[in-house]
């Protein structure tokens, strides 16, 4: 790999495949002096974690109202995750002595990990690709798949390999 890369930024998600992709970056990407290899951890929105939003009160009731516990729960339930991905993308990184920043998001992968590209000016976007079934790529899409076609700089995929 060419070594005047400035930035490479690497989405890890609860998958194998992206972690796979980390250890890819750490193992071949060569940066400049100053570059940074960052990860990027995308967290999902309460009601997209719930996958369904409850229900507006009926009969004229108010219909901004939310269940602030029940919000806090999952929040604090994704936090836990978040943070379980990030410790375990360190560990990585600590065992390979491997300097890294970290940036998490709240919302949907596809545009957050574009973003980031955009904020970070990322020479190279490395990630995992999971293997999902056509029916459900077909509803979900492919996260790696939307950002290698709407990012301006280039995109790795890291296939997972056992």
């Amino acid at each position: 790999m060419s070594q005047n890369l400035g930035c490479v930024l690497v989405a890890v998600d609860g998958s194998e495949e992206s972690m796979n992709a980390l250890n890819w970056a750490i193992d071949n990407v060569k940066l400049r002096p100053e570059g940074s290899l960052v990860i990027i951890h995308v967290q999902s929105p309460p009601s997209i974690v719930v996958g369904l939003n409850p229900g507006a009160i009926p009969f004229g009731g108010p219909s901004n109202v939310e269940v602030p516990a029940f919000t806090e729960a999952i929040e604090a339930h994704q936090r836990r995750i978040t943070d379980a991905i990030i410790n375990h993308a360190m560990k990585i990184c600590a065992d390979k002595n491997t300097e890294v920043k970290t940036h998490i998001v709240i919302g949907d992968p596809k545009e957050k990990i574009c973003e980031a590209v955009e904020e970070f000016h990322a020479d190279l976007l490395v990630m995992g690709c999971r293997s999902f079934g056509p029916i459900k790529r077909m509803f979900l899409g492919s996260v790696s798949n939307y950002c290698s076609n709407h990012v301006p700089c280039p995109v790795m995929i890291v296939k997972g390999t056992t």
